[in-house]
């Protein structure tokens, strides 16, 4: 019995290391779980223009910038970033309909543009993304379609905060040093 015993600790040390090492490696090369990383410096105080201040891109973008280390700003005057928020539309349309006329499916779109400054130069040109996801409607479940419907948007918002953050670390803008 001691045996086992002794047999499953140096199990668990040998693959406790193997482990260690293996987050190591993944370190070393770079690679970071989604949302770990921290922004670039030019990005620390970001002041936020938008025209849509109550969107689900809005709070979607302001969340994510906040979860990767960016204070979000009130004043232009204290931020090291601007990042401007040019388009910001939802909306949807007809896919599918049934031999009476009545939609069967729609398609939800989420479209922003948006462009990033700082240090009184323009780091990104306009950028624009789109997301689309198509569900199906039903006349019986209206309510729950409905409902459907909000958190569908609601998940293209967010999948549309994360890839304005990815591009505008894709495009290393936000690596160049600012004056303010």
């Amino acid at each position: 019995m001691p045996f086992s015993t002794a047999r499953r600790r140096v199990h668990v040390a040998v693959c406790r290391l193997a482990l260690g090492w293996g987050f190591a490696l993944l370190a070393a090369c770079g690679f970071h779980f989604q949302g770990a990383a921290r922004l670039p410096d030019a990005l620390a105080r970001t002041y936020l223009v938008t025209d849509e201040p109550g969107s689900a891109f809005t709070a979607s973008l302001r969340d994510e910038l906040r979860r990767r280390g960016a204070q979000i700003v009130d004043r232009r005057e204290d931020a090291t970033s601007v990042l401007r928020i040019l388009e910001d539309v939802t909306d949807r349309r007809v896919m599918s309909v049934t031999a009476r006329n009545v939609p069967r499916e729609y398609e939800i779109y989420y479209s922003v543009t948006f462009t990033l400054e700082a240090g009184g130069e323009q780091l990104l040109e306009p950028q624009s993304l789109v997301a689309t996801r198509v569900y199906a409607w039903s006349e019986e479940e209206v309510l729950g379609k409905v409902a459907e419907e909000r958190v569908l948007r609601e998940a293209l918002a967010e999948d549309l905060a994360r890839r304005v953050i990815r591009r505008i670390e894709a495009s290393r803008a936000g690596a160049r040093p600012s004056t303010s």
